[in-house]
């Protein structure tokens, strides 16, 4: 029986758990899901001066009971993990009203949980009546199909770039949604809890690459599509609102991409990348033999025998074996720690000799 066609870039229309279930298993690469959080608003919510604030009070935030709210979320998780493919992640964004139970719940049918990530609003709303601290988080869970799972999509180096060359961590210090990012119909917000898109930009460029399938179960205004659109991601959206879909339909169809290719929207990674060896170098003639090369404070210094080991005083060995030796340690980096002069007045680590030799076997010019 041949798989069903996914519907690449479309938006259905309905109840997530009903269209959930005709979506083909093992068929998307990421899901995001930005589900109702069950608030359980009970009063509504002034201003000082006693206007009211627009709370979120839809429709589809209300549940009858946990016991409801908890039945709908373990459903549409299980679909979830069911249309994953066994190498994707799903990330669940929540608040404090909901995300722990969602967390306990993922845990038992069986996802892995990565990482949790905070959100850090950086403009929060204040909390008006002054009886508790101020609500500046959300929580994102990030979460594989199971403990046994070895693969999944983490650019690190990628996130790394975006974070000035730090790792990046599990909190983000992004802005709610404002000014020209809102969408609005007739002047007020046209949905309740649009996420930035900043928010969703980090999640695509951590967790999948061009040309994978994003689902979002909860599409809402689309932020999700617009990102993916703009990173060249298909997606996937759900929405059971015909206001929403309208609406996040207009936003996608207005996205004017520059045409873009892999070197642009791909961050290469050393864990993928082609094994490259000392001696690769040597027989290349990036490095020669009885060359000099040195620690980066220039107190260390070994010279490159034909064999692709380092000469250091009377101990022979890689790269790495005399680079530990030199600091007292176990184990070390040679890439990393070994320099040398390329070019008469040019000093390079061996790491980047080692990047110009696979660029140029990739056919890539190897220096800016």
């Amino acid at each position: 029986m041949p798989t069903p066609q996914l519907p690449l870039n479309q938006i259905l229309h309905g109840d997530c758990l009903e269209i959930l279930k005709t979506l083909p298993s093992n068929s998307v690469n990421l899901v995001f899901a930005d589900p109702p959080y069950n608030l359980q608003l009970q009063n509504p919510l002034l201003r000082p001066n006693q206007s009211l604030v627009a709370a979120v009070d839809d429709d589809w935030d209300q549940f009858t009971s946990f016991a409801e709210y908890d039945r709908f979320t373990e459903q549409w998780l299980a679909e979830c993990r069911r249309i994953l493919k066994d190498d994707g992640t799903i990330w669940v964004i929540g608040s404090y009203h909901n995300i722990f139970r969602v967390g306990r719940m993922m845990m038992d049918l069986g996802y892995w949980l990565i990482n949790d990530v905070i959100w850090h609003k950086t403009n929060p709303m204040p909390n008006f009546r002054g009886s508790r601290f101020q609500n500046a988080t959300e929580t994102l869970i990030w979460a594989k199909k199971s403990s046994q799972q070895k693969r999944y999509t983490f650019n690190y180096h990628a996130m790394k770039n975006l974070n000035d060359e730090k790792q990046m961590q599990n909190v983000w210090h992004i802005p709610i949604c404002t000014g020209t990012e809102r969408l609005k119909v007739d002047g007020k917000k046209a949905h309740s809890t649009q996420k930035p898109e900043a928010l969703l930009y980090r999640v695509l460029i951590a967790a999948s690459n061009p040309g994978d399938v994003v689902l979002d179960p909860f599409f809402g205004s689309g932020t999700t599509g617009a990102v993916a659109t703009k990173l060249q991601r298909s997606f996937i959206g759900i929405e059971q609102s015909a206001e929403y879909v309208r609406i996040a339909q207009e936003r996608i169809a207005a996205i004017v991409s520059a045409p873009l290719n892999d070197h642009t929207l791909r961050t290469p990674s050393k864990r993928t990348a082609p094994r490259i060896s000392f001696g690769q170098l040597i027989a290349a003639n990036y490095v020669h033999v009885g060359q000099q090369i040195f620690s980066s404070d220039h107190q260390i210094i070994a010279t490159v025998k034909a064999d692709a080991h380092l000469l250091w005083g009377d101990q022979s060995g890689s790269i790495h074996k005399i680079a530990a030796l030199a600091q007292h340690k176990t184990a070390a980096n040679g890439w990393e720690y070994w320099y040398c002069e390329h070019s008469p007045g040019e000093v390079v680590s061996i790491d980047h000799l080692r990047e110009a030799y696979r660029h140029k076997a990739e056919e890539i010019p190897p220096f800016d």
